[in-house]
């Protein structure tokens, strides 16, 4: 198996450390922008987003005047996060109460939990918990000015769209354009699978927002130490492969593939079945529990938890089960098709092995999360794609490379996600003082200044413009397999996307953030940045004059290891910048993965469905395509083997057409 990420973490339990009001640090973080109207809280599981809205509702209850707050979820199964808390044994002001009567996440028919809601807005009672759907079947039935005042947070945000299809989009333009509502949104992914975006770019803007990232997170642990994100291909029956990726004594949940994906048998229940196979030898199934126990073949007995039998009788049998787990010894492996991702909660789990490519990042960051609770005893976190691997003579290997690439993408947003954040910071703004790790900063002092919009952009956005980026299927395809020049993604895809998302930037300030974003991806590309006294003693140190300096006289300065060279990050070369391909680590893993002839047929499959050469793209290949001529003494040939060769010929055509319709254009 090949790991497309590995990071390791400083275990300096901060992130699970509370302050004096029993808060931790994203919920501080959080707290300190309470007197906001409109809030957006990324943060990823378990950071504690559901106790953060307690603090905040509390707050705009008793010191902001609000009249109400409204809770609403994705699903019943997440409405027990907002029970009643005893938030003052901690040091808070005061007590999270909702009263049963008021937790609509129960089973029942919607009209009843319509009419209850209907009563909570006419009553007295302060706080009630309701679903997604909930929200949305009372809002419909309510006048809208009845939530003036009102706080109405939603949960997993991501569920939003600004779609105008999406109702709970609606519903949130509805109170931001007609009331005074306040409103919270949380979620750990600010990404959906169908690309299209959460909220409007000019909704958005008015949000104030808080980020705590996932490298935040993991480093703030006190026990886990280490994440891996992984791929393994296979060829034939997913089955015949687990054994190479299946530890059974890795606390593991592995997700089936969906019956409507190649990878399915379309048989979810054989396949449990075969699953339990290959763990070993199946002894008993307990009536009580529902928890199968199976003998495996080192003579262990491990109890595994079968998701996928949606029987009545025995599903709530199994989750009851595992919602009242105590200890690493009750669960040893789960078997989930669409449960156990968002909002399950198994700390002990080490392991998500999931089967087949994923659409969503979001359901990529839930199953991740699955994993990467805190807990005594778990050191590392893996999570790994068992992915089909295209077979040449397959009738269906345009979808298998198709589902390939996707399923690497996602993992290279996910580095990006995951990996330390670079963080970017004005010169103007700086103090002089040691920079925190992973900073860099713009010079704003002698160039066109920086506006804070564009450090917002660099700092906070970077994930929303990687992720619009890669839903570019067939460019991302071209730039994963290296048949597109790099400058097709730097120079031309990049910046219309920046544009799509903040048509409000000025060519500056689009050239600002194009070329911010980039750096941090060679950043994080070449291992991060290196503080100057860090450097070895005799470092070859690239300061902009060649020459070599100690690192002693390089102390305060950031650098970054190319070759054997260390260049100092403010003397990098626009041209370096550009030539960041931010897709070459799928490369890598291909080209380390798969043998030469399948990397040949994984690239011919992608040239097959190649896009038409934009104008844009001619505009900016033809001073290539002339070097191109200049060093061969020849034009590139569309019949090269070498892909960027060929690329550059049909812009080359492009070209020459254009130039022909233009010439008979005047002509006529």
């Amino acid at each position: 198996m090949s790991n497309l990420l590995d990071v390791t973490y400083q275990q300096t339990g901060q992130s699970t450390h509370s302050n004096n009001m029993g808060m931790r640090e994203m919920q501080a973080r959080v707290f300190a922008e309470r007197n906001s109207q409109y809030l957006l809280i990324k943060a990823p599981p378990a950071s504690g987003k559901s106790r953060a809205l307690m603090f905040l509702g509390l707050d705009k209850l008793i010191n902001q005047g609000v009249r109400k707050v409204i809770v609403a979820v994705p699903e019943k199964s997440i409405g027990g996060s907002f029970q009643s808390t005893k938030l003052t044994e901690h040091g808070f002001f005061a007590d999270w109460n909702v009263k049963p009567e008021l937790n609509l996440c129960v089973d029942g028919g919607e009209a009843g939990k319509v009419n209850l809601f209907q009563r909570f807005m006419n009553g007295d009672d302060k706080v009630l918990v309701c679903t997604h759907a909930t929200l949305r079947f009372a809002f419909e039935k309510l006048d809208v000015n009845a939530f003036d005042n009102c706080l109405v947070a939603i949960d997993e945000f991501h569920h939003v769209s600004a779609d105008g299809d999406n109702r709970l989009g609606g519903l949130i333009d509805a109170l931001m354009k007609k009331t005074t509502a306040h409103i919270i949104a949380m979620t750990g992914s600010y990404f959906r699978g169908d690309t299209v975006p959460i909220l409007l770019p000019e909704d958005e803007a008015l949000f104030t927002k808080v980020t705590y990232t996932y490298y935040e997170q993991l480093n703030g642990y006190q026990y886990l130490k280490s994440l891996g994100i992984g791929y393994h291909f296979y060829q034939g029956k997913y089955i015949d492969a687990l054994p190479t990726v299946l530890d059974e004594h890795k606390k593991t949940i592995i997700h089936i593939p969906n019956v409507n994906s190649g990878e399915s048998t379309k048989d979810k229940h054989g396949e449990v079945d075969a699953i339990l196979d290959v763990l070993g030898e199946w002894q008993f199934q307990d009536p009580i529990t529902g928890i199968h126990q199976i003998l495996t073949k080192t003579g262990r007995t491990i109890k595994v938890a079968n998701l996928v039998n949606d029987d009545a009788n025995q599903r709530p049998k199994v989750q009851a089960y595992l919602r009242d787990i105590k200890s690493a010894d009750e669960m040893d492996i789960i078997i989930a098709l669409g449960m156990a991702k968002e909002g399950f909660d198994w700390p002990y789990c080490e392991h998500v092995l999931t089967i087949g490519y994923r659409s969503s990042l979001t359901e990529i960051v839930q199953i991740i999360g699955r994993a990467t609770r805190d807990c005594k005893g778990k050191s590392h976190a893996q999570f790994t794609n068992l992915i089909a691997q295209p077979d040449a003579q397959d009738d269906d290997v345009k979808v298998s490379v198709n589902n390939m690439l996707k399923a690497i993408t996602t993992s290279l947003l996910m580095e990006q996600i995951l990996a330390p954040s670079i963080q970017f910071k004005p010169r103007s703004q700086w103090d002089g003082r040691p920079l925190p790790a992973n900073t860099v900063l713009i010079d704003d002092t002698t160039t066109t200044p920086v506006s804070q919009k564009v450090v917002d952009i660099l700092n906070g956005g970077r994930g929303e413009i990687l992720a619009t980026l890669m839903a570019k299927e067939q460019l991302v395809k071209e730039a994963i397999t290296e048949s597109v020049p790099t400058e097709a993604i730097t120079q031309v895809a990049l910046p219309a996307v920046i544009q799509t998302l903040y048509p409000d930037l000025t060519e500056d300030e689009l050239e600002q953030v194009r070329s911010g974003l980039l750096q941090s991806i060679l950043i994080s590309q070449s291992g991060g940045l290196i503080d100057g006294k860090d450097l070895p003693e005799d470092a070859d140190v690239d300061d902009g004059n060649d020459s070599k300096r100690s690192s002693e006289s390089a102390a305060g300065q950031q650098f970054l290891k190319m070759g054997e060279k260390f260049i100092n990050i403010e003397n990098l070369n626009i041209d370096l910048i550009d030539a960041v391909n931010p897709f070459h680590g799928a490369y890598e893993i291909l080209s380390k993965t798969v043998n030469a002839a399948m990397l040949k047929t994984i690239q011919q499959t992608v040239s097959a469905g190649r896009s038409q050469v934009s104008e844009e793209e001619a505009v900016i290949l033809w001073p290539k395509i002339k070097a191109f001529t200049r060093e061969h003494q020849r034009e590139p040939s569309l019949n090269s083997s070498d892909p960027i060769e060929v690329r550059y010929a049909e812009a080359l055509a492009f070209i020459r057409k254009m130039k022909q319709q233009r010439m008979a254009q005047q002509e006529g």
